[in-house]
């Protein structure tokens, strides 16, 4: 036979048995939050899926939503094995459908903003008075639901257009569209350098216990507590700190249990009541 046959029939041969056992290994869905382009947040978190895989031994496969009202539909509606999700989410998932803390970022608290374009004069919340204000959707809990809840609190009257991701709210900003909009800092620092660098940071939420890594209850406390040790172990490998660093989760990730949202829970925020099935 001839020689490159030999090679062209020997790399089908592993190929076709990588796909075998790839076909083989259970697989589990792992939704994002789409605080960014659905484009941009595979770019993201698809390299960190593929290595938590690897780690685990079983799939984990990245998926997202169009915006963020049908994430939370679909976190309603159990769609995802794993999710990343905001603070107020996992209050209100964890409730039902019972979703169940696994992990969080170390000391690295979220913190809610307001930008404005950099070249603007505003400097004070109260000269947005009147504006139409961008947020990425109503229940985006420090890019929107703290925001608006301080002008409100401030009798700031203002009219609140919702734009689908935090990207689209600093494109909007950036742009002139609207005189400011509601971010966190973890995107505004994961923004593209050139919309990033024509904004400035009008004001800051307080801190708040950061996003969620949750899995439904369905799921048996081996696979789970597989995929805990394997995102806190991502910090123990210069691999694995690239990976969290590409997020911005620069000090790397811990356990977390259920409790620790009691922060935000103390908020009393009913937003998303109509999606919890008693």
């Amino acid at each position: 036979m001839d020689k490159s046959i030999k090679t062209i029939t020997l790399v089908a041969l592993l190929l076709s048995s990588y796909c075998l056992h790839a076909g083989s290994l259970k697989s589990y869905s792992f939704g994002v939050v789409p605080q960014q382009s659905a484009t941009q947040l595979a770019k993201l978190w698809t390299p960190i899926l593929k290595k938590l895989s690897a780690d685990t031994g079983f799939q984990i496969k990245f998926e997202t939503a169009k915006n963020i009202p049908t994430f939370e539909a679909r976190l309603a509606e159990s769609a995802y094995d794993f999710a990343y999700m905001n603070p107020y989410h996992f209050t209100v998932f964890n409730k039902n459908p019972g979703y169940q803390a696994i992990a969080k970022r170390v000391n690295q608290p979220i913190k809610g903003i307001i930008v404005v374009k950099k070249e603007s004069n505003i400097s004070s919340l109260f000269e947005l008075k009147g504006q139409q204000l961008a947020f990425p959707a109503p229940a985006a809990f420090a890019a929107s639901v703290l925001p608006r809840a301080k002008l409100t609190a401030d009798k700031i009257n203002f009219t609140a257009k919702y734009v689908s991701s935090h990207d689209s709210v600093y494109l909007g900003v950036s742009k002139g569209i609207f005189k400011a909009g509601g971010g966190v800092m973890r995107t505004f620092n994961n923004a593209p350098a050139q919309v990033r660098e024509k904004l400035k940071i009008l004001w800051t939420t307080n801190p708040y216990t950061p996003h969620a890594i949750a899995a439904h209850p369905k799921l048996s406390n081996e696979i789970i507590e597989k995929l805990r040790s394997a995102l806190i172990n991502l910090n123990a490998t210069p691999e694995g700190r690239q990976l969290l660093t590409s997020i911005k989760f620069k000090n790397g990730l811990e356990k977390a249990e259920n409790k620790d949202w009691d922060d935000v829970r103390d908020l009393g925020i009913d937003m998303l009541n109509n999606l919890v099935k008693e």
